[in-house]
């Protein structure tokens, strides 16, 4: 009885080791992806896109896409931070306002540029804290919107017509929907956002977490998750149990646009399958089997037919 006891013991002496080992090092990856980096010799060199439609191409809409543009400074907390305003050609159909993710730039929303110019829209193609032309902020680190969203809002005070005016557009990837749902729980002026726009979005922190786990291979991923869950805020200063925010999207009484590949490999389909469940709102969805922000590259033509029936519901 003593041997099996201690037998016993042993195995959970090691699961507990492991779990605590396992469940480190992913929280010092997570860490790792959030830490804001200047790019590296290897990045400097490749040789950047040259379609205005691929992820990584850096030029400015004239360059990208023969449109006219005005470059503003938006007022920030930390400083002004660049922005291009592209003006509808003609009479306006509405504004609109584009959000990058995590490592990304504003040249990152020419895709939708490109669909909502046609459709006779204007866009701002913002800039935030530790952007290249945004001010560097002193802690160094994403914060999946916590730290982020007050940017969006200078953004939205800029691009507005004030409280009695037409809403606007956010069009969000990636990241840029964790800002936006930040905005929209916190901001006093997220009553003037009238539409929404999403684009593999990373809807909860807790998601994105046990997603990595399940990618990175190791043994009971969904036991190691809840761990590094516990220790990233630890390392990060960030209360990054608050960053969920399918629950603001789903209560948007406003219209609103989903697309997500079942391959993305950062950002779970999961919680955006959940949010188009729940939603009561007009909500248009583009599913695809695509990588992260894929979904367009994977069909522009089904991608821009989606993004047209959605522009069709919202009034600028």
């Amino acid at each position: 009885m003593r041997l099996v006891l201690f037998f016993a013991t042993l195995i959970v002496v090691a699961l507990a080791a492991y779990l605590s080992v396992a469940g480190f090092f992913l929280a010092r990856t997570v860490a790792t992806v959030l830490t804001v980096t200047p790019p590296t010799a290897l990045e400097r060199a490749t040789e950047a896109p040259t379609d205005p439609l691929a992820l990584g191409f850096r030029g400015n809409p004239m360059v990208a896409l023969s449109l006219p543009f005005e470059v503003v400074a938006i007022e920030t907390q930390l400083g002004p931070a660049e922005a291009w305003f592209v003006p509808a050609n003609g009479a306006e159909s509405g504004r609109a306002i584009y959000v990058h993710g995590i490592g990304g730039a504003r040249e990152d929303g020419y895709r939708h540029l490109s669909l909502l110019h046609k459709a006779g829209w204007s866009v701002l193609l913002v800039s935030y804290r530790n952007d290249d032309d945004a001010p560097q902020a002193s802690e160094g680190t994403y914060g999946m919107g916590l730290l982020e969203w007050p940017d969006l809002e200078a953004a939205v005070e800029w691009s507005s017509r004030g409280p009695d005016g037409p809403g606007l557009l956010i069009v969000a990837d990636s990241m840029g929907a964790a800002i936006l749902g930040q905005f929209m729980a916190q901001s006093p002026l997220a009553d003037r956002v009238s539409a929404v726009a999403l684009d593999s979005p990373a809807l909860s922190f807790r998601a994105v977490i046990g997603h990595l786990a399940t990618q990175s291979g190791q043994p009971m991923p969904y036991a190691i998750a809840p761990i590094a869950a516990l220790l990233v805020p630890r390392t990060t200063g960030l209360p990054l149990t608050e960053a969920e925010v399918a629950p603001v999207f789903a209560a948007f009484a406003g219209p609103l646009f989903l697309a997500h590949g079942a391959g993305d490999q950062l950002m779970p389909i999961g919680p955006s399958l959940d949010l188009a469940q729940t939603r009561s709102g007009k909500t248009v969805v583009h599913w695809t089997e695509a990588a992260h922000l894929s979904s367009f590259t994977d069909d522009p033509a089904a991608y821009e037919a989606a993004f047209t029936a959605f522009l069709s519901s919202v009034e600028g």
